[in-house]
Parts: C-alpha cells; structure tokens; sequence
C-alpha cells in the first residue's frame, strides 16, 4: 500500500519531522519494515496495510505538535513508540463511549477504506451505517490527533422544501436537516461532550452552501445526503479539501430529492473519479441493514418494483 504525508510548509517544521540526519524517519522505517520517501512537499510512505496505516497516524499526530509550537520531537516520538502496536489499529472503531464494530462485510470493507483512503463515496440504502460509521471515523481520527476538527455537512434539500419557506433564524432552519448527524455524534460522545466540540469548533456541522469559498485544512470532511447535490455543488465542496484533510461522501441515489435527477451530483462524481488512486467507492446493499429486519425486506420490495417498473416501460 502507498499513502502520502503532507508535509508542514516550514522548512524548520520539517527539520523537526525528520530529525537530525532523518533520524526520526530511520527510526520509523526500521520498526514497521516500511519504505518513507521525500518527494517535494510529501512523504510517500510504503509498505504492508497495517504498518502503513500506523506510521501515518503517527506522522500525522507529531505533525500536529509541530504545529502547535512542539520542538522536542524525539522525545515525543519515543513516548508515541511506547503506546503503540506495531500492528495496524483493530478494525473495531473507538470513540469516547467505547467501541463500534461492522456488523457486516461490507461494513468492514468500508470502514477499512476509510482509512486507507483520502476520498470515499459510500452508497447504499437506507440503514446500512454509511453515515454512522463515517462518524465513527472521524471521531476517531479526532482521537488520534490525525485531524484537529470533524466537519460535517448536507444539503437542505428534503421533498422539495426551501431554507427561506422554514420558520426561525439559521440554525433552527438547518437543524432538522442535520438531526441524524447529532444523533450519531450524541451516541459516541455523550451530548456534554458533544456541544462541547459544536462550540470551540472542533465540530462543525453546517449546509453544504456555507462551504463554498473556504478551505478545509487538517479536517475530517463528511457530506451526507449527496445524492441531493449537483454537480457544481460537488465539485465545489471536494476542492475545498486541504493539507492533512480527508473526505467521505454518502448518500442513496434512489432517493434523489432534487428537482432533476438526472444531474445528482454524487453519480456525476462516482463517475469521474472512480479511476483515481486515493478515491474509493464503497458500495452498502440491503444485505448490510442492520436497522430492524423489516427495514431489508422493505428495500428489496421497492427495488424489485421499481425495476420490472423500468421494464415496463421500456
């Protein structure tokens, strides 16, 4: 597997990364087997999965510190090596009120895809964890100091409703929207917990509109309910990415709220971007519902009407 490392624009920050005469990335390459190359403003690191995946969060987390004015760098990196498996993190997530495990393969593919990639589109129906679970991720990003704040973000657009039609100020109008989202982080944090990091902004939760001009830096980036974005709205959000940031995109092409279908901006995406390293595209099925049992019974009906609906009238 190859990942790569944004590094710090200082030169000095750099310095500190590496070490004298690297000796921090020697240290680094010797105790996981893996390969750390300087490429320009990167590191590229190479090497089994599970190694791979725990030197990044690594590098990641002392980069933070670097950041925030931390000069002693081998020091921090032995107490690092101290706390630390050679082995990969287990595929269970851990967040602050324990640990979330896939229930299903194909919650396990997506979890590890998570981590191994910058950028993933998730799609599936209804109750097969793809908002949950991307959550999960990044609250546990958050933990490991592999990012300093979880953005969290969808369209309001739901059965043809308009912000300006809903009564209150801005946050009243976009809470409705967003309630999923509070309630998973509710369920890992604890509420306390949670409006905690809502209001220092270490979680930011906003309409995908108030995206548009900025750039996401060391973030955990989530856009919810893609499949009610076009593609000029798509296109606006994934470029906003920054250093050191990462981005999963959910949603359920069967249920498209926007007024033309035809131009959702998650398929126009999917599309375009499949064939790039770096980008995953995890599809969930009804075999992944871990909601009530009814609830995959319930897909498969609708799925199976709405395609002999197809053949009908074709």
């Amino acid at each position: 597997m190859r990942k790569e490392i944004d590094l710090p624009d200082n030169l000095n920050e750099q310095q500190l990364l590496f070490g004298k005469s690297d000796k921090n990335l020697k240290l680094l390459r010797e105790r996981f087997s893996i390969r750390i190359i300087t490429r320009g403003e990167i590191l590229l690191l190479d090497g089994d999965v599970k190694a791979v995946n725990t030197v990044s969060s690594i590098l990641y987390k002392i980069i933070r510190k670097i950041e925030n004015g931390h000069s002693d760098v081998e020091r921090l990196l032995e107490i690092i090596l101290e706390g630390v498996n050679s082995g990969a993190p287990s595929l269970n997530i851990r967040t602050e009120r324990g640990s979330i495990e896939a229930k299903t393969d194909g919650q396990l593919k997506y979890i590890k895809a998570i981590r191994d990639n910058g950028l993933v589109f998730a799609m599936g129906p209804a109750g097969t964890g793809k908002t949950f679970l991307a959550t999960a991720c990044a609250v546990e990003a958050l933990r490991r100091d592999e990012v300093q704040r979880i953005i969290l973000t969808r369209p309001a657009v739901e059965a043809g409703e308009n912000l300006g039609f809903l009564p209150g100020d801005m946050k009243e109008k976009v809470d409705p929207y967003l309630r999923p989202i509070y309630d998973a982080l509710s369920d890992m944090l604890g509420r306390r917990q949670m409006s905690h990091y809502i209001e220092t902004g270490v979680i930011e939760i906003a309409p995908l509109a108030f995206m548009r001009g900025r750039t996401l830096n060391n973030a955990f980036v989530i856009l919810d309910e893609a499949q009610n974005t076009l593609p000029s709205q798509m296109k606006m959000l994934l470029t906003r990415l920054g250093k050191n940031s990462r981005c999963v995109v959910t949603g359920d092409t069967t249920q498209v709220d926007i007024s033309n279908p035809h131009k959702c901006g998650l398929i126009h995406a999917t599309n375009i971007l499949k064939d790039i390293q770096g980008v995953y595209i995890a599809s969930l099925t009804s075999s992944d519902i871990v909601r009530h049992r009814l609830v995959a019974e319930i897909v498969k009906a609708y799925d199976k009407y709405e395609s002999q609906t197809t053949i009908d009238e074709s």
